[in-house]
């Protein structure tokens, strides 16, 4: 069993959904085109994920192989069910906006994978972490394109955050450009174009690392050589 410190860091960064996997890409792709939409998809997305990781790791010694995946899929949408019926009690505007894509969750092939690969095959605590670093990975992602796509497109940061955390955010708007637009930002050939821009960022990040770590551990050796000949003379 990994640890919690594997778990973590494979959920936000060496095995991210969305960056590495290429899983929900869909609604990903779709819904990113302000920052409060991508946020509210993300923690709908973050609530499914750790109740379905959770109900799959405490069942997952009494389900027959031959009614797993059926049996997934049911407890993915039932909680799928309950965020949906959240989001209509409570931020029923944005509900109205996201559409589709919060019934869409039941088919995010993340959660899926997540409760299949994991959760089946590990105890309730480590698949509870796992359900919120996978969901936090997938959700820092949303966001980020979401604010990218936001910024270039409208000239405008946190616009209507109001649909999500209520009258206290009316004042939260940042007007970074203003009588600003870029069309492309905001149609979907820009939601492909970002989310190229944060792979790439992040395979860079990743070749950097490697490459330190090779080259620390190229001259690591030689300075143990050295040390020896200078103890030595």
């Amino acid at each position: 069993m990994k640890s919690y410190q594997e778990i973590s860091l494979d959920g936000l960064w060496h095995n991210n959904p969305a960056l590495v996997q290429l899983l929900g890409l869909c609604p990903l792709l779709a819904v990113t085109g302000s920052v409060v939409n991508a946020l509210g998809l993300g923690i709908a997305t973050i609530l499914v994920l750790v109740g379905s990781n959770l109900s799959v790791s405490l069942i997952r010694n009494y389900v027959p192989e031959q009614v797993r995946l059926p049996a997934f899929v049911m407890i993915i949408a039932s909680f799928v069910t309950c965020a949906e019926l959240l989001m209509q009690a409570f931020t029923y505007e944005l509900y109205q906006i996201l559409g589709i894509f919060i019934p869409l969750i039941v088919t995010n092939c993340a959660i899926l994978g997540r409760a299949d690969a994991f959760a089946s095959k590990n105890p309730l605590l480590p698949s509870l972490v796992d359900g919120i670093m996978m969901g936090l990975g997938f959700t820092a992602v949303l966001v980020l394109l979401g604010a990218m796509r936001e910024l270039l497109g409208q000239g405008t940061l946190f616009e209507n955050m109001q649909l999500l955390f209520g009258p206290m955010a009316e004042n939260w708007k940042i007007v970074v450009f203003e009588d600003y637009s870029f069309l492309f930002a905001i149609l979907p050939p820009g939601a492909f174009v970002g989310m190229g821009i944060l792979i790439a960022i992040k395979n860079m990040v990743d070749k950097q690392l490697k490459d330190k770590a090779e080259k620390a551990k190229n001259n690591q050796p030689k300075e143990k050589v050295d040390r020896r000949i200078r103890v030595t003379g």
